[in-house]
C-alpha cells in the first residue's frame, strides 16, 4: 500500500519591517507635534508609503472622555467608539485613514492593564516595577496598533521633554531603538527658538538643552524641527553641531497661514527626504496634487461669509477643533474663507441675543454637557428659527433646537432634556436605559459610577429623508456619536404636527435628525459630522451649510 506523500508547504513570506518615526517635544507644550507629525504622514503617504499614526499621552486619566474641554481641547471620537485625544483628529484629516481606539493610549491604560495583570498573578510573583514591566505594557501597546499592511508607524509622545510624567514612554520607546536595526527608527524632535526682542535674536540655548535632556536618557534625535521665523543658516549650523546632528536634518518650522499647507512645505524644506535616509528607503516622489489643490483654492478665495459658533467652552477654541476645522474645509471647498466667531452663550441674554448675532450670515450650536449655558443656546436657537437664518445644531445643538421648538411651536410649555430639568413635564430629551449597536449587540446606558461607560459612541449608521438625503447623496450614511441623551419619540407625532421633520433615524427609530421645512436652511443632528470632514474631500453637510450662508449674505 502506497502512503501519500504530503505536499510540500509552500516556503513563508518573512514579514516586512515596520518603520517607526517617533516624535517628541522640546522647550514648550503647544508646539504643534500633532499637527508636525501628521503632516509627515501626508507626505510619506502621499509617497505610496502605508503609514499609521499614533499618540502616547502621559496623563493618568484613562482617556479624555471625562477632562474639561478648556484644558485638554475636544474629545476626538474615532469610528469603533474611542474617545481619544484631539491630534487623531488631524491624523485622520491629513493621512485620510481611520484611526481606532488603540490609536491613542494614556499612562492610565497602561498603570490599569499592569496592575490588573499583577492581580491575576501573569508577573509569578516578582516585584513589578516601571522597568521592565511597565516598559514593556507601553511597547505591547504600540505594537497592537501595527496592521499587517503598514510601512511607517509614527509614534507621537504627548508632553515635553523633561517632564516626569513622559519618562516611561521615552524609557519604552529607547528600548525599540536599542532592540530594532539602525534603519527601522528614526526619532524627530520638535523644539522652540524663542526670539528675544531686546537681543534682536533667537535663541538657541532651550534647544541644546532638549536635546541634551534627551542624550541623557539615551536618545539620539535624528531631525529636529525648530519653531520659529527667519531663523538664520548659523543659528541652524550652530543647533546642528552642539546637537551632534547632520546640518541637512536641522529644519525651520515657522507659523503658516494655514496647517493644510504644511505638506507642501516639509516637502520642498526636504523633512520627508531625510527621514527617508535615515530609515534607509527609496519611495518614489510624492504625489502631492491634492495638496496642491487646496493651496490654490486657499490662495484664490476671494468670497467669504460670517459664521457664529454660540458655545459653552469658547475659552479653548481647541475645544471645537473638528468642528473648526469642517466649516474651513467647506468653505475653501467654495474658495470661501470662514469668519468665525465664537460667542459664550453664557453671555446671551433676550436683551442682547439680537445684537450678538447680528451681521452674522449663519449659526452653528456645538456639542456639549452640563447646565451651563443652555439657556443662552434656547436662546439663539429660537432668534435664528424665527429671523431664517441658517442654522446647524450639533448633537445638545440638535437637542435643544427642539425643546425650543416644542415650546414655541407645539404648545408644550416648559419642555426640557432631563439632563437640565429632571423633573420637567415635558421630557422631549432623555436617556434611555439601552439600545443596540448596528451588530445588534444589546448595549447599556447605565454604568453606575463610570460616566465614560454611559454614552452612544462611535460610528453608527444613519437612515437619511428628503433634503438630507439629498444633501449627503444617499439615503444611508455611517456617522460617529458622542451623547447620552435621546430625543423622546412619546413626543414624535405632536412635534410632526407642529411641523418638525424628523430627518434621520438609526436602525432602533432613534431620532438622528430634524429639520424645519419652512426655513431656508434649518437641520439638527445627533451625530458629530465634524469627526468624518477632511481638508481633501469636506463633508456634504457643511458644505451646503456654507452654500446657505453665502445665500443668506446675498439675499
Amino acid at each position: 500500500m502506497n502512503t501519500p506523500v504530503a505536499a510540500e508547504s509552500a516556503p513563508q513570506a518573512t514579514p516586512k519591517a515596520v518603520k517607526f518615526v517617533f516624535v517628541t517635544g522640546g522647550v514648550v507644550s503647544s508646539l504643534g507635534k500633532g499637527v508636525a507629525a501628521a503632516s509627515l504622514g501626508a507626505v510619506l503617504s502621499a509617497r505610496g508609503l502605508v503609514v499609521n499614526m499614533l499618540k502616547l499621552d502621559p496623563y493618568i486619566n484613562v482617556d479624555p472622555g471625562t477632562m474639561n474641554p478648556v484644558q485638554h481641547g475636544e474629545v476626538f471620537v474615532t469610528e469603533d467608539g474611542a474617545e481619544t485625544d484631539l491630534d487623531l483628529g488631524h491624523y485622520e484629516r491629513f493621512i485620510g485613514r481611520k484611526m481606532r481606539r488603540c490609536n491613542n493610549f494614556t499612562t492610565g491604560q497602561i498603570y490599569e492593564s499592569v496592575i490588573k495583570r499583577e492581580r491575576k498573578g501573569d508577573y509569578l510573583g516578582k516585584t513589578v516595577q516601571v522597568i521592565p514591566h511597565v516598559t514593556d505594557e507601553i511597547k505591547k501597546f504600540i505594537a497592537r496598533a501595527v496592521l499587517p499592511e503598514d510601512d511607517i508607524v509614527i509614534v507621537e509622545i504627548g508632553g515635553t521633554v523633561g517632564d516626569i510624567e513622559s519618562l516611561p514612554f521615552l524609557e519604552a520607546v529607547r528600548q525599540m531603538r536599542q532592540e530594532k536595526p539602525a534603519n527601522e527608527t528614526c526619532f524627530v524632535h520638535v523644539t522652540l527658538l524663542p526670539y528675544v526682542p531686546s537681543a534682536g535674536e533667537y535663541k538657541t540655548k532651550p534647544t541644546q538643552h532638549s536635546v541634551r535632556e534627551l542624550r541623557e536618557i539615551g536618545i539620539m534625535p535624528n531631525i529636529l524641527l525648530c519653531r520659529g521665523d527667519d531663523i538664520s543658516p548659523e543659528n541652524l549650523q550652530k543647533i546642528a553641531m552642539f546637537g551632534n546632528l547632520s546640518p541637512g536634518n536641522v529644519f525651520v518650522a515657522p507659523d503658516v497661514k494655514s496647517v493644510y499647507l504644511l505638506p507642501q512645505q516639509y516637502h520642498a524644506d526636504g523633512v520627508d527626504k531625510a527621514v527617508c535616509e535615515v530609515l534607509d528607503i527609496q519611495p518614489p516622489a510624492p504625489d502631492l496634487a491634492q495638496w496642491q489643490d487646496f493651496t490654490t483654492r486657499f490662495n484664490n478665495a476671494e468670497d467669504s461669509v460670517n459664521i457664529a459658533m454660540v458655545g459653552k467652552y469658547v475659552a479653548l477654541t481647541d475645544s471645537y477643533k473638528s468642528l473648526t476645522e469642517a466649516l474651513h474645509h467647506a468653505g475653501l471647498r467654495q474658495q470661501t474663507r470662514i469668519n468665525l466667531s465664537y460667542i459664550d452663550a453664557e453671555e446671551l441674554q433676550e436683551d442682547t441675543v439680537a445684537e450678538k448675532l447680528a451681521g452674522h450670515d449663519a449659526v452653528v450650536i456645538p456639542g456639549g454637557f452640563g447646565l451651563r449655558g443652555v439657556e443662552g443656546k434656547l436662546l439663539a436657537s429660537r432668534y435664528v428659527r424665527e429671523n431664517n437664518i441658517p442654522f446647524l445644531g450639533i448633537c445638545i445643538g440638535m437637542q435643544l433646537a427642539v425643546v425650543e421648538f416644542a415650546r414655541h411651536c407645539a404648545g408644550l410649555t416648559n419642555a426640557h432634556s432631563t439632563e437640565m430639568m429632571n423633573d420637567t413635564p415635558h421630557p422631549i430629551i432623555a436617556m434611555l436605559t439601552e439600545w443596540q449597536d448596528d451588530s445588534g449587540k444589546q448595549q447599556q446606558h447605565s454604568a453606575e459610577g463610570d460616566l465614560g461607560g454611559t454614552m452612544r459612541l462611535g460610528g453608527e449608521t444613519c437612515y437619511l429623508h428628503g433634503k438630507l438625503a439629498e444633501i449627503y447623496g444617499s439615503e444611508q450614511v455611517v456617522e460617529r456619536h458622542r451623547h447620552r441623551y435621546e430625543f423622546n419619540n412619546a413626543y414624535r407625532q405632536q412635534l410632526e404636527q407642529a411641523g418638525l421633520i424628523f430627518a434621520a433615524e438609526n436602525r432602533n427609530g432613534l431620532v438622528e435628525a430634524i429639520q424645519l421645512p419652512q426655513h431656508p436652511w434649518f437641520f439638527g443632528v445627533q451625530f458629530h459630522p465634524e469627526f468624518t470632514s477632511s481638508p481633501l474631500s469636506g463633508h456634504a453637510l457643511f458644505e451646503s451649510f456654507i452654500q446657505a450662508a453665502r445665500n443668506a449674505q446675498q439675499s
